[in-house]
């Protein structure tokens, strides 16, 4: 690759060869990533006529900024000359032309280029100074009134902020993409309030967690065995607990933890464990005679469940007193059905009870006896309303039911400004009967957050299958509830025969048991299994199912109606290589695709919503695909069903590719097909509960992909080791609390 000077032709303009500096004004920012810091921008320098490309490495920039490079100058294959900066810094524009661009970039809320023109015209070079000292000046300035003048100086005063984020986030190693967020949460002092504890953003700012406030912490000169750092490693330890589904940890299991955390062992963590347990974040207890160490607002949101499952259990049903052979007789010439024994003994039971759990596996009747009961509930004049966790779980249960469904986020309310729900004991919900399906992914929080929202006088129906994986979120209410035995529980074993000739129900069954399916292929099933030898076969045949043989046999389109559902993320058939495999295969990244967070982007992919997004009704697991893109906004609009979301560049850390997710965020979902790579690369993960919700997510047509010893392996292996929380014991204790804390 060959270098060029600054050098000047006989009519005195510069030409470009040779390395050594380079200094002019930002005439646009051609691409910056706030991750990395890498820009291409565009620079007018002295005596040359055309603009020049510097590629380098800068925190924040803007145009009309000044920038000084150090570096050379090359002429790259693909993008021509170029100067190359081993060094950039940035300053603030000082010419009335520099600051005209710098205002009129947009970079400021309420400043436009003819306003910003309007603003250099009578302010001239002094015109940020005008702006941060002479605020009540702005108004001089034609079309600038009271409201935009105060406009101007706050977006103004925001935006230096955040750019002293960004400086002091780069200068301490950390990305500078967090920034805006940062600021939303402490407002112009955060520079502050950082240096004065790095461990709140751990707790505070979503993305930074304990490692990225750690590295700020290095760098800011806080010792190892800090206090603080040691108390914000205990948390840590249990929030990483939390994160395993656990809502709280043993003693000894969480100082331990900690000490590898932190590097530090012995009498530090003793003294910040004996301190932190008398501060609010952690709350002490005891289970089975073993001491233990909890978050407290999921401590609080435990106890505060089992009160209230407790005082239902007690509680009289709205309806009242019935007389169940009647309304069993009444709901079976409804129907046209002849109920089963079990079906009839299951609607005496949630007739005669104010909460009752309905659990069964595929095929048992679930459904014909949750509307059969309904039918009779509404009867009786009761205003019944049901939820699921999910988009997809609520669509299903409205289909199965032929009335209204929500999510529960959105049943609850969402108040985004206040955060939390809108719903709650001041304002309950309007209902005599509620519904909540798919139990099994619902959370302690979530399970909270929804009984403080359950009118005093209504009803509670629990309807999940209890085989399936427990919540993402902590805890496992489903299974605490049931085991405790506390809690009126109907359980459906008995295979229907609308169910009995899917051999995907008698698939999920066997595996359920613990026996292997049956693998021999028979024509025109809706459960097939392929071998695969190596990780690298399977990787082959997915791809080959999913763009070839399922959408040509079956006439599903490979996007819309085909799931991957891999047990784990790392590895050769992990989702992260399954998606950029699929991605490569269905919709390769074209020039308007954009990389971030570690993914590409582009119009058509399918793509994953990964946080709860109150502010934008987007939930972790929504799915969608990315409708449009445009680089020159730095935004992305993703189609969740039809409704459009738009995202900023710098908010792409919310989305995942979501050709193949994992068996776990499948949860509540159903596809109409479903393909299961099997590994033995995949064996920490492997377990009987998780092929079974794998295999339960299929509608029409499930297929594994792999090893059949991998799939015994995970056939032979029981549920996990099981979560620590104490609702099942506090159940079982009979424990009456009185009033709900807010938890």
């Amino acid at each position: 690759m060959r270098s060029y000077a600054l050098a000047r032709d006989d009519d005195g303009d510069a030409s470009l060869s040779g390395a050594g500096t380079l200094a002019g004004a930002v005439e646009r920012v051609t691409f910056h990533n706030p991750e990395t810091g890498f820009c291409v921008l565009r620079v007018a320098l002295s005596g040359v006529r055309e603009p020049a490309t510097l590629v380098g490495q800068a925190p924040a920039v803007n145009a009309g900024e000044m920038v000084e490079a150090t570096g050379a100058w090359v002429n790259d294959p693909a993008y021509g000359i170029q100067f190359r900066a081993e060094a950039l810094t940035v300053t603030a524009p000082t010419s009335a032309e520099g600051l005209e661009r710098y205002l009129g970039s947009g970079l400021i809320h309420g400043i436009g280029p003819v306003c910003a023109r309007r603003l250099v015209d009578v302010f001239g070079e002094r015109v940020l100074d005008v702006i941060t000292c002479e605020p009540e000046a702005l108004r001089r300035v034609e079309g600038v009134g009271p409201w935009r003048a105060q406009r101007i100086v706050e977006a103004f005063a925001e935006q230096q902020a955040i750019r002293g984020i960004v400086l002091f986030l780069h200068g301490h190693g950390l990305s500078a993409a967090r920034a805006v967020r940062i600021y939303k949460t402490y407002g112009p002092g955060a520079v502050r309030v950082i240096e004065a504890d790095p461990y709140r953003l751990a707790r505070d700012v979503r993305g930074i967690g304990f490692h990225g406030a750690d590295a700020i912490a290095a760098r800011l000169g806080i010792a190892r065995e800090n206090p603080n750092r040691i108390r914000a490693g205990l948390v840590q330890t249990l929030v990483e607990a939390l994160e395993e589904g656990h809502c709280g940890l043993p003693v000894d299991e969480a100082v331990a933890r900690a000490e590898a955390l932190l590097g530090v062992s012995g009498a530090p963590v003793a003294a910040a464990l004996a301190i932190e347990r008398l501060a609010p974040d952690l709350v002490a207890d005891e289970i089975d005679g073993r001491d233990f160490l909890f978050l407290a607002g999921l401590h609080g949101s435990e106890r505060a469940t089992a009160d209230r499952l407790l005082a239902l259990c007690h509680g009289v049903p709205p309806w009242g007193a019935v007389e169940a052979d009647a309304d069993i007789a009444a709901a079976q010439a409804r129907t046209g059905l002849t109920f089963a024994a079990s079906q009839r003994d299951a609607l005496r039971v949630a007739l005669g009870s104010k909460l009752v759990v309905i659990t069964g596996g595929p095929g048992v009747g679930k459904t014909t006896l949750l509307d059969a009961l309904l039918g009779l509930l509404a009867d009786k004049g009761m205003k019944i309303a049901l939820c699921a966790p999910t988009g997809r779980a609520a669509r299903r249960l409205s289909e199965s039911t032929g009335l209204d469904a929500s999510t529960i986020h959105r049943l609850l309310e969402i108040d985004a400004l206040g955060g939390g729900f809108r719903r709650g004991p001041t304002a309950p919900l309007p209902c005599d009967v509620l519904v909540v399906d798919e139990m099994s992914m619902i959370d302690v929080r979530l399970m909270h957050s929804l009984l403080r929202a359950l009118p005093a006088d209504a009803a509670l129906v629990l309807v999940g299958d209890v085989d399936q994986l427990p919540s993402i979120g902590p805890g496992q209410v489903l299974a605490d509830v049931i085991a405790s035995g506390a809690v009126p529980v109907v359980r459906l074993r008995e295979v229907f025969r609308q169910g009995a000739g899917s051999r995907i129900v008698a698939s999920a069954h066997a595996v359920n048991r613990g026996e292997v399916p049956d693998l021999e292929p028979v024509p025109d099933s809706d459960f097939y299994f392929v071998p695969a030898d190596t990780p690298e076969d399977g990787m082959r045949k997915v791809i080959q199912l999913v763009t070839e043989r399922i959408p040509g046999r079956f006439g599903l389109d490979a996007v819309a109606d085909i799931q991957v559902l891999a047990p784990m993320n790392r590895g050769g058939l992990g989702v992260r290589s399954l998606n950029l495999a699929l991605q490569r295969a269905i919709n390769p990244p074209g020039a308007a695709a954009i990389e971030r967070f570690g993914w590409t982007f582009g119009p058509g992919d399918k793509v994953m919503h990964i946080v709860n997004d109150y502010d934008r009704d987007v939930y972790n697991g929504d799915i969608g695909v990315v409708s449009s893109l445009d680089a020159d906004l730095g935004a992305l609009s993703v189609a969740f069903e039809g409704r459009e979301v738009s995202y900023s560049f710098g908010e792409l850390d919310e989305l995942v590719l979501a050709y193949a997710t994992t068996i776990h965020k499948a949860q509540g979902s159903e596809y109409p097909a479903v393909v299961i790579p099997l590994a033995m690369a995949h064996a920490p993960m492997l377990r009987r509960d998780l092929l079974y919700t794998a295999l339960t997510r299929g509608k029409r047509l499930v297929v594994l992909v792999g090893s059949r010893e991998a799939l015994r392996l995970a056939v032979g292996r029981g549920r996990g080791g099981g979560r620590w929380s104490r609702l099942r014991a506090w159940l079982q204790e009979g424990t009456q609390g009185g009033a709900l804390p807010d938890a």
